[in-house]
């Protein structure tokens, strides 16, 4: 075993908090918004168009809908990395900029592009497993989205729809350990994708009430965004990504990886 393997398989220490702590973040998460609108909501915006315009192609295919919008929520850390950044220069005392966000990207470290790939194909591969359980199980005729919703409220006792809450459910859960702070980690450190991950997993492990709450807040944020047709997203995603920076900075003490140049 090389000592250089050894650092990939040791995650970071992490502080535990106490339970209410996520509301907190959120309010962290506004004040940045506040400090930088224009790059924060430029963000939400671009955000709620890629879900509007999913939404838009998945009305031609609606088997797809419901995995292709709660995946388009898998892949949401590496979509805030812009705004990580402008959170990591304002702790810094500077004036975030959105020069600052474009900078984020373009330095695309190769970690976060492969934590990006790995969220990308987790969101494809749920869309189509949730397509194949309806394909396979659904006896009632669903010809539309409103179908599928008067499916889901009046015959819950069909296989077919508690498979598919329970897998959307693990699913979800199982990537939230993995990336509730490995993205601005990521960001922040010079630490590889399995560091990252672990760390993210110990973060949950050892928090898991305030954790729980963090991951309903989001997916509470998320479908009441969904349900304004995606606009909600324009306010709801630069707040939630800013406070992920500041969950990150409070659960992860990163004092034993160097900074990423």
């Amino acid at each position: 075993m090389s000592s250089s393997a050894a650092p990939s398989r040791v995650p970071l220490s992490v502080r535990r908090i106490d339970t209410l702590r996520p509301l907190a973040w959120l309010e962290l998460g506004y004040r940045d918004l506040l400090a930088a609108p224009g790059p924060s909501l430029l963000h939400g915006l671009l955000i709620a168009l890629g879900g509007l315009a999913i939404l838009t192609l998945t009305l031609r295919a609606w088997l797809l809908m419901p995995g292709a919008l709660s995946g388009f929520v898998l892949v949401g850390p590496i979509l805030a990395t812009g705004l990580y950044e402008l959170s990591r220069r304002r702790a810094l005392g500077e004036r975030p900029r959105l020069a600052h966000a474009i900078a984020a990207w373009r330095r695309g470290t190769r970690p976060l592009v492969v934590l990006g790939a790995l969220l990308f194909c987790a969101g494809t591969a749920w869309v189509l497993a949730s397509a194949l359980l309806f394909r396979l199980f659904v006896g009632a005729r669903i010809a539309s989205p409103l179908d599928f919703l008067r499916y889901a409220a009046a015959d819950q006792s069909a296989l077919a729809f508690w498979l598919w809450v329970l897998a959307g459910g693990l699913g979800a859960a199982f990537v939230f350990a993995l990336t509730v702070v490995s993205a601005p980690l990521l960001l922040d450190r010079a630490v590889d994708v399995k560091r990252a991950a672990l760390t993210s997993v110990r973060a949950v492990g050892d928090n898991p009430l305030p954790m729980a709450l963090w991951a309903t807040l989001i997916m509470a944020l998320s479908v009441l965004s969904m349900a304004t047709l995606m606009i909600g997203f324009v306010i709801t995603v630069p707040i939630i990504g800013h406070a992920t920076w500041h969950a990150y900075r409070e659960l992860v003490d990163a004092d034993d990886a160097p900074p990423r140049m």
